[in-house]
Formats: C-alpha cells, structure tokens, sequence
C-alpha cells in the first residue's frame, strides 16, 4: 500500500471504523513492511488512546519500540531553569528513541499534544515480526532517530551560527513537511501551533517568535487564515537561503548581505510536496 502523506494522515476523515491496521498502512515509517508483516505488526501492538498532555513514555519506560498511530505527539524536558519546554512535534510513525543525557534534570519524556493513539511492543518482538534483514531493519529505525535529533540540533543550536529568523523559517518548514496539506496558497496547517511551541523548538522567548513570524507575514511567505497558517514552502525555503547568517532579528533591521562578507547564496528551487524524503528543512542544513 502507498503510504499517505504525514498531513494528509492527520486530516483525513473516514466514513468506516479505521483499524490499527489500516493506520499502520498509511505510514511512511512502515512501507518497507510486506501486508503480512503489517498485520502481525498490527496484532502485537499494546494500543492506548491517550488525552492531552498525558505522558506516553518516559526516560525510564521500557526499551520498546513506541509507534503514534493517530495525532501528534511532542517530545519534551527540562532546560536550564527548570521549565518543561517542547523540543519536537511528532507526526503519526515511529517515534524517536531518546537519547542517553548523563543530566539525570533533563528528563525527555514523549507526550499527548492533543487527543491520540500509540502502540508499543518489545523489539525482540518487532524483530520477530519483521522478516527482512535484522541490519537493514536497524538502520531504518536509526536513520528515523537521526532525523529528528538532528532537526533539533538544527533548530537550536548555536553551532550553526543560525539566526533565530532562520530557525524559525526552518521550523516552520519542518511543520509544513510533517503537518501540512497541500492546497493552491502553500502547504496549509490545519493544527493551530502556538507562538510558544514554535519559541520552545527554536529555543527562543515568545514575544521574539512573534515578531518573527508577523515579519514572515509582510512578506507574503506566511499567511494567516483565521488561527491557521499556510506556508509557501518553495518561496519561504528560497528566502532562508538569501539571509544574511548574522541576522538575528526580522530583515527590516538586518545588516545587508554584505556584512556577512559573502554574496547571496546561489537560487535553489525546493519542492513543495510536504512527502519528500527529504524536508525542505532539512535541506537547508547544505548551506549551513
């Protein structure tokens, strides 16, 4: 079965009761799985809904594999003051392995957003299950770990040198590849995301966020739709690339291109399907 895409996922309505099953088919994490292999996957799964904010797991859960069947999910912790702050937004697949934080305050835990379903089982039973070679399987669960750990180290860390009106461009981005639909304006998110989530995986305060995104909207590369946003991800994800790397507030009082000592980068054209393997985002970390 074609996987359908993440956005799609989130705001399709169906007219039949919709199985665990028929989730786990639509998921991109799981298309290398053969139907049969779906279906014993479908039948070993512990599912749970759960409500918002409720924890789905945490540091010290079991090992297993965790698989969000249907609506969003966030991965939080602590910072330096003590606040729990959101670091990901997750979309229905696999959901990401922490990883080992020798900071005991720390604390990821993987919660609710809003209104969801998630299944877990051993991994010995998933490799049980799944007929394909044991190392390919491994690799495939790596590289979805990768992915989301190396887009918050994009979003937040100053290694980079990223200004924060590039982190928030790329965020946004992020939320169009996992979240979005298509439509004729942009890739539209039917979930309203709130300017402190948005602070939150930006590692920024919310009063800067806004002002970043109201910059984003004279620009005609967001657009409001009541508390909606669409984003025009192919002209949004061009802009990124033309900002001078010093900037760190909105372009009106940025410093030129030239106070970055180099010309503008060269035109990329980046697709607008919210389905590649390959987000808009994560693309830009060519540049970086």
């Amino acid at each position: 079965m074609v996987p359908v895409p993440k956005g799609e996922i989130l705001n399709e309505k169906r007219n039949r009761a919709d199985s665990d099953l028929d989730k786990l088919s639509r998921l991109g994490d799981f298309a290398w799985l053969s139907p049969v292999e779906l279906g014993r996957l479908a039948g070993a799964l512990v599912p749970i809904n759960f409500k918002r904010s409720q924890v789905i797991y945490g540091e010290v859960a079991p090992a297993d594999a965790h698989i969000l069947l249907k609506g969003i999910a966030r991965i939080t912790c602590r910072n330096g003051r003590n606040e729990r702050v959101t670091v990901a937004l997750l979309p229905p697949g696999l959901i990401p392995e922490f990883p080992a934080s020798p900071l005991s305050s720390v604390d990821f835990r993987c919660e609710a957003y809003g209104d969801c379903r998630a299944g877990s089982l051993s991994w010995h039973e998933f490799n049980r299950i799944t007929l394909c070679n044991p190392e390919v399987m491994h690799k495939k669960i790596h590289a979805n770990d990768l992915q989301q750990w190396y887009r918050l180290f994009l979003r937040s860390s100053g290694t980079l040198n990223l200004s924060l009106h590039e982190r928030v461009a790329m965020t946004l981005l992020e939320l169009a590849a996992n979240f979005g639909i298509e439509e004729a304006r942009g890739s539209l998110l039917r979930t309203s995301f709130s300017h402190q989530d948005i602070a939150d995986l930006v590692g920024a305060t919310r009063p800067r966020v806004t002002e970043h995104l109201a910059q984003l909207e004279r620009d005609h590369l967001v657009i409001r739709q009541g508390r909606q946003l669409i984003i025009r991800v192919s002209e949004l994800a061009t802009a990124v690339n033309h900002l001078p790397a010093a900037a760190g507030r909105p372009p009106p009082q940025a410093p030129a291109n030239a106070a970055r000592g180099a010309p503008p980068a060269a035109h990329k054209t980046v697709s607008r399907t919210s389905n590649n393997n390959r987000s808009a985002a994560d693309k830009l970390l060519d540049r970086a």
